[in-house]
């Protein structure tokens, strides 16, 4: 790992950041859904063990 930051700060080519900022925006906009997809399923699941508790 170290050593692809290392190569990733010492690349001077605009394409190369360019890339991986593409890869960071996708990664980052699937993280995104997976939460909002998710989010109603953790809620209700919460729900259902506070109302077992109650």
């Amino acid at each position: 790992m170290t050593k692809f930051v290392k190569a990733f700060l010492a690349d001077n080519s605009g394409a190369a950041a360019a890339e991986y900022a593409l890869i960071l925006a996708i990664v980052g906009a699937a993280i995104a859904a997976a939460a909002l997809g998710l989010g109603g399923a953790i809620a209700t699941a919460m729900d259902n063990a506070a109302n077992l508790i109650n």
